[in-house]
Order: C-alpha cells, then sequence, then structure tokens
C-alpha cells in the first residue's frame, strides 16, 4: 500500500479532532513540526526501532510546548502503536489539504523559466481565483528547464503552459 494510502484514514481523524476543537492552525503546526521531524532520515531509523519506548518516540516528535497528554500527543501515541509514524509527511500534506479545502483555499505552485514579477503573480492569482472559486496562495519557482513560460500545479490540476510543454503537445499532434 502506498504512503498516501495509508496515511489518508489518520489524516481524516486528525483533521475531524482539530476541526471539533477549533483548532486547525494549532493542528497544521503540530502536524508540520512532527512530519518535519520524522521525515530526517536519522529519526526515521528510531520510529521502526522496537528498543525504543512509545514515551521516548513521543518525545522525539512532540513539539515544544505540546502537553504530552493533549489529543495531538494521544494521535501520536495511536499512529506508533499502529506502525504509522513514518507516514507522517503523507498525513501533514493531506491534512493541510483537508484544513485549505475547508477552509475555501487553494495552494498553487507556479514554476515559471524566469522570475514573475509582483504584477504577474496578482493578475495569475486573481485569474486563478476566477477559475477556482477559492482564495489562492501561490508559491512561485524558477525552473531553467523549461525553457520559457511556466507550469502551474493547482491541487490535482496540472497547467502547463512551458514551451517544453508545448513543443512535446506539438510533436504528439504531429505524430498522430
Amino acid at each position: 500500500m502506498s504512503n498516501a494510502t495509508l496515511a489518508r484514514p489518520y489524516a481524516r481523524a486528525a483533521f475531524e479532532l482539530a476541526q471539533g476543537a477549533q483548532a486547525l492552525g494549532d493542528w497544521a503546526r503540530q502536524l508540520d513540526t512532527a512530519a518535519a521531524i520524522a521525515s530526517d532520515a536519522r529519526v526515521g531509523a528510531l520510529l521502526i526501532d522496537p528498543r525504543r519506548s512509545q514515551a521516548e518516540t513521543l518525545a522525539l516528535l512532540l513539539p515544544t510546548g505540546t502537553a504530552s497528554d493533549s489529543a495531538f500527543a494521544d494521535f501520536l501515541k495511536a499512529l506508533g502503536s499502529n506502525g504509522r509514524l513514518p507516514v507522517l509527511p503523507e498525513i501533514a500534506q493531506q491534512f493541510d489539504a483537508l484544513k485549505r479545502d475547508a477552509e475555501g483555499s487553494l495552494k498553487v505552485t507556479v514554476r515559471s523559466a524566469v522570475a514573475l514579477d509582483v504584477a504577474q503573480v496578482d493578475a495569475l492569482k486573481a485569474a486563478l481565483a476566477r477559475r477556482f472559486k477559492r482564495a489562492i496562495e501561490i508559491e512561485t519557482a524558477v525552473d531553467a528547464d523549461l525553457m520559457g513560460g511556466a507550469i502551474i500545479e493547482a491541487g490535482e490540476t496540472v497547467i502547463d503552459g512551458s514551451v517544453r510543454g508545448r513543443l512535446a503537445r506539438l510533436a504528439q499532434e504531429l505524430t498522430h
């Protein structure tokens, strides 16, 4: 089973717990912290080490200032009991997607051949907000391999407006 499949029920459970406690932001921060720690290769080996007690493992992952008897700590204990601590990074990603969906926002990644200026980002944000009918949070990155244009990733939607993508589509049309 893939990590995404394993993480899905835990992400939903965490989301329901956080939403019920009206603490989506707190849970998101705690999950992000624990996921960042769990994604470190050195820590990953410790998470599955049977010689470590649950308390020791919990101490590694619990963000500073979070009580060991909190709902989040109980969630981490449940993950540990079920051998799912290594999928914490995927759980955090899926939780974030559920949180954004509930808040009516969408995270968009734009990879472009050259850096976008503020006006371009604002125009793109407005166009995407109209298309997806959501608040848009844009993350930009420069990818010189694109030759020109941009690739927009919005949730499960990918809009390939790169020169490389256009050339690939043209080649496919010409061969078929």
